[in-house]
């Protein structure tokens, strides 16, 4: 089994593409701190590259940016390719099938992100709320 669970920052703004196909890939990397310290008493970091393909992707491009805390639930993939002087090189992905956004949203700042479409099944707005008195016909 190949699975992997991940939570982190993003260190840079995700890169949304788009491959020959039509395909929409996004591509971010998170720092992850490890949990525990080193002999010199800071705390290492990992960082890792994933990718978040189509709607996912979409997902991840339109609400993230650098510094937003993500859960990261995936697969390791690796890849195999030459570098430019004709080296063979390993790359190692996470190709993420869940993100979940960890970073509360606001605090009272406008994020810069843009807000989803309200939904056609839900109307369009949000339901009014009534005064309801709970205390009222009690049988007991």
């Amino acid at each position: 089994m190949n699975k992997v669970f991940l939570i982190g920052n993003l260190t840079r703004d995700p890169e949304l593409t788009e491959t020959s196909g039509g395909i929409k890939i996004c591509r971010f990397a998170i720092a992850v701190n490890r949990n525990y310290s080193g002999a010199d008493g800071e705390r290492k970091t990992d960082f890792f590259n994933c990718v978040a393909w189509r709607a996912l992707g979409e997902t991840v491009a339109r609400y993230t940016r650098k510094g937003t805390k993500v859960a990261v639930t995936g697969s390791i993939e690796l890849r195999n390719y030459e570098d430019a002087q004709g080296v063979k090189r390993t790359g190692v992905d996470i190709v993420a099938q869940d993100v979940e956004f960890l970073t509360p949203k606001g605090n009272g700042q406008d994020d810069g992100f843009d807000s989803p479409a309200p939904s056609a099944s839900r109307g369009g707005s949000k339901p009014q709320l009534q005064p309801f008195d709970d205390d009222a016909d009690i049988p007991f």
